[in-house]
């Protein structure tokens, strides 16, 4: 009997992984052998992920919640599905998705449906990504043309800016010095100072 692993990944640092984290309680894994990267799938650069990969031996086990947790992916799911499986002769097992364990029916016919089953829900989870980031792009687009800006807003200007503008735009002051009475960089000054104008 091998050493069990568990793998928990989140998008983003903001959200939770305690779900997951009690997955693999339930499962038995030793907290030391949990792996939790706070980072996207779209590909396998994930300092834990690798860092549990050279790890795993023959005859070890990981755990992980669903597929997408492993990444999101299609061709990569399936090329590290194969180095755990193959390569390390390890075994996954996916909590949510019971025939993708690779621990039963290691014949030709349980190797086949797992592997059709993977192929199947490693399509679904980047085309779930797909749709995702074109939801995005389409609601930032629809933003925009109600004029929402992205971004930080612009510094507020300081109390002489508009005198100092007046004498710029006469050619009393140089960009330094004007940037410089104003407390400024020189490009924030003519940046600003160019849409006052224009505007």
């Amino acid at each position: 009997m091998g050493s069990v692993y568990g793998y928990v990944r989140v998008s983003t640092k903001e959200q939770n992984e305690d779900r997951q984290m009690l997955a693999m309680l339930d499962m038995k894994v030793p907290r030391k052998n949990i792996y939790m990267d706070k980072l996207s799938g779209k590909d396998f650069n994930r300092p834990q992920y690798q860092k549990m990969i050279k790890k795993i031996k023959e005859g070890d086990l990981i755990y992980i919640k669903s597929i997408d947790r492993l990444g999101r992916n299609y061709e990569e799911i399936i090329e590290q599905w194969r180095i755990i499986t193959k390569e390390k002769r390890a075994d996954l097992s996916v909590i949510e998705m019971p025939l993708l364990d690779t621990r039963h029916e290691k014949n030709l016919l349980g190797t086949f449906i797992s592997d059709l089953v993977l192929a199947l829900l490693s399509y679904v989870a980047e085309n779930e990504r797909g749709t995702i980031k074109q939801r995005q792009a389409e609601g930032i687009a629809a933003a925009k043309e109600r004029g929402v800006r992205f971004g930080r807003p612009p510094k507020a200007l300081p109390e002489n800016f508009y005198d100092v503008c007046k004498r710029w735009n006469a050619g009393l002051l140089t960009n330094e010095a004007a940037a410089k009475e104003c407390g400024m960089p020189t490009t924030s000054f003519r940046k600003r100072a160019g849409e006052y104008k224009k505007g």
